[in-house]
């Protein structure tokens, strides 16, 4: 039996799919963020009978007339897959909004049932809901659900009526609305809608009763004045950003951290006694270093990582997060961006891949396009352990250097899009709305094990591709060219060295023109972790996270020593890698929503220029202040970047007469 979730965005459907099935699917307090129907098996508990139940989650609707791709989703799925059974989630604390959509359904002949969800939140306010009358009233099973609680959710009641209304044989009668299945043209159907509209309201004006309250504004009102203020909204995230970073990275991260790396110090230990002092040698640097070493280097940011994302996960839950979209929202529409950019950016924070691939809820072509290039501006996951580390070794784990990266992404987004639309000569304008959930109590179990499954995919990469690049980089690191063992102080003969040289002349005036970085930014290309784990093997550091080695030593730590750079040029480092094109995969998302060789290579195009731009003025500015003088390789940048402005400039120039041209014929053609 083929069930069908279909309910409005932020009615609990996935949080629902995720009750009734034991799947853990992402679950945002945006509309959008499940842009494909996902399936699963009804669980055991429920199911005792063993029905063949296959449960598909739709995107979420508000009408099935669509006006995003999302809503396209669900309709054609409903009218073309033939669903045996839809389960309505209607939201009960918002009838009137919900029964719309619901009335729809109805009317497709498809037997259904509603789930009328947080009923809990009903009786926490005091109001009531007739649910024989509302069943009445529409003709199907309505079944009190509360999908967030581990029991007395309604789950096994819901279930038995589904199995019984799909074995059952007979017909469906949807509710009678007068003239709503006559209409055949616009104004047939704006006519329809507003018989639609007032159908519902007469429903719910029966059956809902609402505690009648003295206050004009609920605390959440309240609340929402100063959280999502147009001018404390920035600083209050901020804030909370700065806080979640000093978490992870100050607080509680280090003292996980420490506790991991030890165990990935006795493993690197333990192989070395079994292997003993008679194993080759290059067998035993390609063991140890580049495969434990290079590896546990990674693996060793877990602990920051987790943490940070269950933090991350708390802010989703909470309901705060979808009013982030709505401070940025008034900056975003100002450069041409599309309101619903910000929910690919925000779910790119994770991973820049599903971060990407959500822009395909937005309509505009130019402005979809747009979003996906910028989107990986947005430091993700893989990005992390580059932020951690660096913080860790230049900046003694200051929690304003991972805050100021996704700020700085803010920023350079901003501009981008500023850019972008000049060059394409776009102006059109768009509107976001955006229903607010309310404040909740964030739950401590779906927080772990949304970070269970990310710690799981992280490990799972960490033991593959990143396995193999730093294997392959240890290998490279140990030869010539004629096949020959590198000697133990002669790096720079080595066939990785070779090649990566002539790249590391380039970043000279970024102020890390040393090959062994030139190397790990390569590599970052194929997983952004990979940084991390390169510059372990060619620098031969068996882990980064050591409390006592990054200890401050004089000024100075003794990994920042190894590398031999200043904190300026590791910072522009830094930049470089967040602002470069993002990893391969990310790379094949965006040729996929994009549908244009063209925008994917300009964008990459645009993406290295930025990287490249940004850590050049990073290096040279910051080496100013704190040297009194700018940096090498100065006047070779400068050229560098005027070439790239030039470039950037000429496309300026070019969109802008190319969008007089057409105005000017649209102006003949009136």
């Amino acid at each position: 039996m083929k069930i069908a979730l279909a309910g409005n965005p932020n009615s609990g459907k996935t949080t629902l799919f995720n009750a009734i099935t034991g799947k853990i699917e992402h679950v945002g307090n945006w509309s959008g963020v499940t842009v494909e129907k996902k399936e699963g098996d009804v669980k055991q508990s429920l199911n005792p009978r063993n029905e063949d139940l296959v449960v598909v989650d739709l995107p979420g609707a508000y009408s099935m007339s669509p006006y995003t791709s999302e809503e396209s989703i669900t309709r054609d799925f409903v009218q073309n897959e033939n669903p045996d059974v839809i389960i309505n989630i209607v939201d009960s604390t918002n009838l009137s909004r919900s029964l719309f959509f619901t009335t729809q359904l109805l009317e497709l002949g498809i037997p259904v049932i509603i789930a009328l969800n947080k009923s809990d939140l009903i009786d926490k306010k005091g109001n009531t809901i007739d649910v024989p009358a509302l069943s009445d009233a529409l003709k199907c099973p309505v079944i009190l659900t509360s999908a967030t609680k581990s029991s007395d959710n309604g789950m096994p009641k819901l279930i038995d009526a589904v199995i019984t209304l799909g074995k059952s044989n007979k017909k469906q009668i949807p509710p009678n609305i007068s003239g709503v299945k006559k209409a055949s043209t616009k104004e047939d159907f704006e006519k329809a809608d507003k018989k639609r509209y007032a159908f519902v309201n007469n429903v719910v004006t029966e059956v809902e009763r609402r505690k009648v309250s003295s206050e004009k504004q609920t605390l959440q009102d309240q609340v929402d004045r100063i959280i999502a203020h147009k001018w404390l909204g920035i600083p209050i995230f901020a804030a909370i950003i700065w806080l979640v970073f000093s978490i992870s990275q100050s607080w509680v991260g280090p003292l996980l951290a420490d506790t991991f790396v030890g165990w990935i110090d006795m493993l690197y230990e333990g192989i070395a006694s079994l292997l003993g002092e008679d194993v080759n040698p290059v067998v035993a640097a390609l063991l140890l270093d580049g495969i434990i070493g290079g590896v546990g280097a990674v693996v060793g940011f877990l602990p920051l990582i987790m943490v940070l994302f269950f933090c991350l996960a708390l802010l989703e839950d909470s309901g705060y997060m979808a009013r982030v979209a709505i401070v940025l929202d008034r900056f975003f529409k100002k450069v041409g961006l599309s309101g619903r950019s910000i929910i690919p950016m925000i779910i790119g924070t994770g991973c820049g891949i599903p971060g990407v691939m959500a822009t395909r809820t937005i309509k505009n072509e130019r402005q979809r396009r747009t979003t996906a290039m910028l989107t990986p501006f947005m430091p993700c996951g893989a990005k992390l352990p580059i932020i951690a580390l660096f913080a860790g070794v230049f900046f003694g784990d200051n929690s304003w250097v991972g805050t100021s990266m996704y700020f700085l992404g803010i920023a350079v987004i901003i501009i981008s899009a500023l850019i972008i639309r000049k060059i394409t000569g776009d102006y059109s304008k768009s509107y976001f709305i955006m229903e607010l959930p309310e404040y909740r109590l964030p739950s401590l179990k779906r927080a772990a094990i949304s970070v269970l499954m990310r710690a799981k995919a992280f490990i799972i990469k960490a033991g593959t591709i990143i396995l193999v690049c730093n294997a392959v980089v240890q290998i490279l690191q140990s030869f010539n060219w004629q096949l020959q063992v590198v000697a133990e102080n002669a790096p720079e003969t080595s066939i990785l060295a070779s090649i990566a040289s002539p790249l590391a002349v380039l970043f000279i005036p970024l102020g890390f023109g040393l090959w062994q970085f030139a190397a790990a930014a390569v590599t970052g290309f194929i997983a952004k972790e990979n940084v991390v784990g390169t510059l372990a093997v060619c620098f031969s550091i068996t882990n980064f996270i050591d409390v006592e080695e990054l200890a401050l030593v004089g000024g100075s730590t003794e990994v920042s020593t190894i590398f031999g750079i200043s904190a300026v040029a590791g910072l522009a480092y830094l930049v470089f890698n967040l602002f470069t094109p993002p990893c391969f995969a990310a790379i094949g998302a965006m040729n996929s929503e994009m549908e244009s060789r063209k925008w994917l290579l300009g964008a990459v195009g645009f993406q290295l220029g930025m990287g490249y731009t940004l850590a050049f003025f990073v290096y040279q500015i910051g080496t100013l202040i704190t040297t009194g003088t700018v940096g090498s390789g100065f006047i070779g940048g400068l050229i560098a970047v005027a070439l790239i402005a030039a470039c950037v400039g000429y496309l300026m120039r070019k969109g802008s007469k190319g969008n007089e041209i057409s105005a000017g014929m649209r102006s003949v053609k009136v």
